[in-house]
């Protein structure tokens, strides 16, 4: 920025602002949008490295395909009278992306997942960046009937040693929600030979994979920039509801205890 020619600052200025919009306009449309020449688009985007202004956008696009919320914000501001639609277009996106998320799972594959959760020796739920989270979610709701359940990897420890620990006996519930890391694949892949069987949740946009025994695509399409997760945290609440509802009398008794702890130590 400091070595460029005051319009390539004003340019790049704007481009940087809201870097996805190159995917979305011409390199004409971009010089009137920044007030400046064509020719000025041209030296900048050859002297960020590209050969020509097609290539920057190529890489934009791909970008945008990865889920980059830097990639997906809008220069667009709303008014006032546009809100009430706005809030709408969200509803109805996240009703869309649940409604058809849950219809893509059928009774007797949920029941099958259920069963195999409760009957398995450990499981073992991965997830990383925003999967995290959801990880979290699960392992918390499933851990009223089912006590051995860890969100692997522990703060300081790697994702190898609990693939280490992983046998035939047991599920691994593997989030892949974009943007996911580079290294999930080959973490898949081992946990896949560890035997263990494998419940593969991820966006749409995942093709469908081989080897894991099930995979749940949720669609997550969004209005604004940022992924909506809506049929993600749905999806968790209902294997964890199937869970409770299928727990034998011992699952059951773990939940009874763990309530009467809860009046015991006053803690809710």
């Amino acid at each position: 920025m400091p070595h460029c020619h005051p319009t390539e600052r004003r340019l790049a200025e704007s481009v940087l602002d809201f870097p996805g919009e190159l995917a979305s306009y011409t390199a004409s449309e971009l010089a009137s949008l920044a007030g400046v020449s064509k020719a000025t688009v041209t030296r900048l985007i050859q002297r960020m490295g590209y050969r020509n202004y097609e290539e920057a956008r190529l890489h934009v696009r791909e970008e945008r395909q990865a889920g980059s919320p830097l990639y997906l914000a809008s220069r667009t501001q709303r008014s006032e009278s546009e809100l009430d639609s706005h809030l709408n277009s969200h509803l109805e996106q996240s009703c869309n992306n649940l409604q058809r998320t849950f219809s893509s799972l059928s009774n007797s594959e949920l029941n099958q997942i259920a069963r195999a959760i409760l009957a398995a020796r450990k499981v073992w739920v991965v997830g990383f960046r925003a999967s995290h989270a959801f990880a979290a979610y699960l392992r918390w709701q499933v851990f009223q009937v089912k006590e051995e359940i860890l969100v692997v990897p522990a703060s300081g420890d790697t994702i190898g040693q609990y693939v280490a620990s992983m046998t035939s006996r047991d599920v691994a519930v593997v989030f892949g929600l974009r943007r996911r890391p580079a290294g999930l694949q080959n973490i898949l892949s081992r946990v896949i030979g560890s035997g263990a069987k494998v419940l593969y949740i991820t966006d749409s946009e995942v093709v469908r994979h081989a080897e894991v025994e099930w995979q749940i695509q949720c669609r997550c399409k969004a209005v604004g920039p940022l992924d909506d997760h809506v049929a993600v945290i749905g999806i968790c609440h209902l294997l964890a509801t199937r869970v409770i509802e299928l727990a034998g009398p011992q699952e059951r008794d773990r939940l009874k205890s763990i309530e009467a702890s809860h009046l015991d130590l006053r803690e809710l």
